[in-house]
């Protein structure tokens, strides 16, 4: 068993560990907390073997396999480097690192340490409907861009509009509306399309400095992928895939829940897969069979594959804030 200990105790981290859980093939060793009755809690409620309220001391006693980082975006980059310096792998929530100078120093570090892995938990690129839609692209007898979107209103803007600074909604933690749901829709564009040749990025600033919504634009060359996305306001549009009388639909660029694909008399076939028990379970079996046989062919190519979205995705989202002027303090360290 994969023993695994986990950063966060928010709702991100409770569906990992149940996807965990339900892989049968992870121990939930140590949860990390900075207040002990919510670490407790978490333990008692998940049935972890212990509670931490200092993570390195988790990192030192837990002998933990990997861990799972769900903090503010801002820590994420000095809590993986204290992992792999111990030479625990990791895996990291979407966005894993706030810069292209972070991850560079992140690559440079796992160079040191051969044996540690890191996976960034972008979990709708691991599930079967993303595959089939995949295998949808690539029969496509041309491809003439996409829109995208994903939009969901936060429980956390009504603190915003109470004169609060929510986490998620400040520079201060590489917080904001790209960072948090931007990153999914951009995810798929990478994983799908490859690096674009050049992106713009249109945000919508809160009171708080950070971007509440925004459009993105990434150039292909022959096509352009729009990228509309928000958490001050809720969108209930498909978004879509255009070849040439073909048109492949997904019901949220971000859940990749339904999808479909017409035919040029707009006839629909339904591309879905089962619903699935969890929705971070594939990512988390994925994981799990690289941490397992790590020298495995198949293993090398997709790990490879996963680590190249992940470096691509953080270049694009770097070049994205820059081409907006939109800068974080973690830029500055």
């Amino acid at each position: 068993m994969i023993r695994i200990g986990t950063v966060g105790t928010n709702w991100i981290t409770q569906q990992l560990v149940e996807a965990v859980a339900l892989s049968k093939r992870y121990t939930l060793a140590g949860v990390y907390s900075r207040h002990q009755e919510t670490a407790d809690a978490f333990a008692q409620k998940n049935q972890a073997e212990k509670s931490y309220t200092d993570y390195e001391t988790m990192l030192d006693q837990a002998n933990l396999d990997v861990v799972y980082i769900a903090s503010p975006n801002s820590l994420h980059f000095k809590q993986a480097m204290a992992a792999i310096d111990r030479d625990i792998s990791i895996i990291v929530e979407k966005p894993a690192f706030s810069n292209r100078r972070e991850m560079a120093a992140i690559m440079a570090e796992l160079k040191q340490h051969p044996a540690v892995k890191y996976f960034e938990a972008a979990r709708h690129v691991h599930t079967p409907n993303f595959k089939a839609i995949s295998k949808a692209l690539m029969a496509l007898p041309t491809v003439q861009g996409a829109a995208l979107t994903y939009m969901k209103y936060s429980s956390r803007y009504d603190k915003v509009l109470d004169g609060e600074q929510p986490n998620v909604f400040t520079k201060e933690f590489s917080g904001g509306a790209l960072q948090d749901l931007g990153v999914y829709p951009i995810y798929l564009a990478i994983a799908l399309f490859g690096q674009p040749e050049n992106v713009a990025f249109f945000p919508t600033i809160i009171v708080t400095g950070a971007d509440g919504k925004g459009l993105a634009m990434l150039r292909y060359g022959d096509f352009d992928v729009t990228v509309n996305f928000g958490k001050t306001s809720n969108s209930y549009a498909l978004s879509e895939i255009y070849g040439l009388k073909e048109t492949i639909t997904i019901d949220s660029a971000g859940e990749l829940t339904h999808v479909e694909e017409r035919d040029a008399s707009g006839q629909a076939t339904d591309l879905s897969a089962a619903e699935l028990a969890n929705p971070m379970l594939p990512e988390a079996e994925d994981f799990a069979r690289v941490l397992e046989a790590p020298d495995d062919k198949q293993n090398v190519a997709d790990y490879q594959r996963w680590l190249q979205w992940s470096l691509t995705v953080n270049q694009v989202l770097f070049d994205l804030r820059v081409s907006a002027n939109l800068k974080f303090p973690a830029d500055q360290h």
